[in-house]
């Protein structure tokens, strides 16, 4: 079958699609993987046929035009649909189409995509799950889709919650921002909009039981395997180490877009600089720009591939996004994450609920409680114990070779011939 993969140019979000690409191409499926132009280099480096689709989106220029306004917007807003005020589920709903969605998905990527999977015809069409344009692809041709999730399935739950609440208001009051662009995008193609758009026709899952949120919708689960874009292993990690090694991450898209750090470095370097550890430090030099010091015990490099490096350490620092979060639990180690909003919220409580790791709200974060976390990680055994079980979840789940005949039997009931 003919698979179109689709999302927007975050280099984090496209990573968690590749090992699911593959194995699509190993088991003699076509695949195309369609971007804006920004992401082009990443997905052939990473092996696979690129489509550059419409303009860059300007999502994280408009952030920082905000300076900063925007970010702190959505740190004070639940989006996680669990304790969310009808104003919460209100705003998020109008702030992230109008901010996120919509930017994200530029009409010219939305057009040129359309236009493409109208020429090459897929049969399938996996899109981020922020990336509506491929749904709008698929309804336009007629193609099954599917949402390829990276993280728990927090947006859908939102929208659940939201749905429900604004049915109980007048219908002069029940505006729904995400249903309306999509309506008016959908018109554009002489189609029309329904949830399913918003929803796929199933999800492809990659988190394990005990973090997975459920949602009624299909779910196909598939193994979270790790992949950081190119890698090259360093002479200094092919031993091994003499004390316990700590990785401390920021991550890359902190490092390169818009959003602020949860925590400042020299409160993360202050707090390890007397632990009798290695701690290898994943900076650049613009992060180290305002730093203080660099402590003895700190091995900075600007990059090291996750999936070489974790399996090394005793312990991981971060601020927990979804493939630093995932390849730590892969690689079974505890953590210490301070999070600050969206989803990284919710697997960093999930993990301390877990005793796999600790949560820190970056509002409590103090170079004391991050020493006392890390000490406590290193040094209590059952961090290790339930990080491990965790892992054993993940193993537990099919591997990306193993959901493709599942994917190909839902394609086959899925799309619409001749569309």
């Amino acid at each position: 079958m003919r698979v179109l993969m689709t999302s927007l140019a975050v280099e984090a979000h496209f990573n968690g699609t590749v090992p699911l690409a593959w194995a699509l191409r190993s088991a003699g499926h076509e695949v195309r993987f369609a971007s804006q132009p920004a992401l082009t280099e990443p997905i052939t480096a990473a092996g696979l046929t690129a489509v550059p689709v419409g303009t860059d989106h300007t999502h994280n220029e408009f952030v920082r035009d905000l300076g900063g306004e925007l970010t702190g917007f959505y740190r004070d807003i639940d989006f996680t649909g669990r304790n969310a005020s009808l104003f919460d589920l209100k705003a998020a709903n109008l702030l992230l189409t109008a901010t996120f969605y919509a930017q994200a998905n530029n009409d010219s990527m939305i057009d040129d995509l359309v236009d493409y999977a109208r020429f090459w015809k897929p049969d399938l069409v996996l899109w981020e799950p922020f990336t509506f344009a491929g749904a709008v692809a698929a309804r336009v041709t007629g193609a099954a889709h599917a949402r390829l999730l990276w993280g728990p399935d927090l947006f859908l739950r939102t929208r659940s919650r939201f749905r429900q609440e604004i049915e109980r208001l007048p219908p002069q009051r029940r505006e729904d921002a995400l249903a309306e662009w999509l309506t008016w995008t959908l018109e554009r193609f002489g189609s029309t909009f329904d949830e399913e758009v918003v929803t796929g026709q199933w999800n492809i899952d990659q988190m394990p039981a005990g973090i997975r949120v459920t949602s009624g919708q299909r779910t196909v689960p598939m193994r979270y395997v790790p992949y950081n874009g190119p890698s090259v292993v360093p002479d200094w990690l092919r031993a091994e180490p003499r004390r316990p090694r700590v990785c401390l991450t920021l991550g890359i898209t902190v490092r390169e877009k818009a959003y602020p750090s949860m925590v400042s470095l020299d409160d993360l370097f202050a707090a390890v600089a007397d632990l009798d550890a290695e701690i290898v430090a994943t900076v650049d030099a613009g992060q180290l720009a305002d730093v203080s010091s660099v402590p003895d015990n700190v091995r900075v490099t600007e990059f090291v591939p996750l999936h070489a490096l974790l399996p090394t350490c005793a312990a991981v620092v971060h601020h927990g996004g979804a493939g630093t979060w995932s390849s730590a639990v892969a690689a079974g180690v505890p953590q210490l994450v301070v999070a600050g909003m969206w989803d990284n919220v919710y697997r960093a409580e999930r993990l301390a609920e877990l005793g796999a790791g600790i949560y820190l709200p970056p509002h409590e974060v103090t170079p004391a409680l991050l020493r006392d976390g890390v000490q406590r990680l290193l040094t209590k055994p059952s961090f290790a114990e339930e990080a491990a079980r965790l892992r054993d979840r993940i193993q537990a789940e099919p591997s990306p070779a193993e959901v493709v005949p599942a994917l190909a039997e839902l394609t086959a009931q899925h799309r619409h011939v001749g569309s």
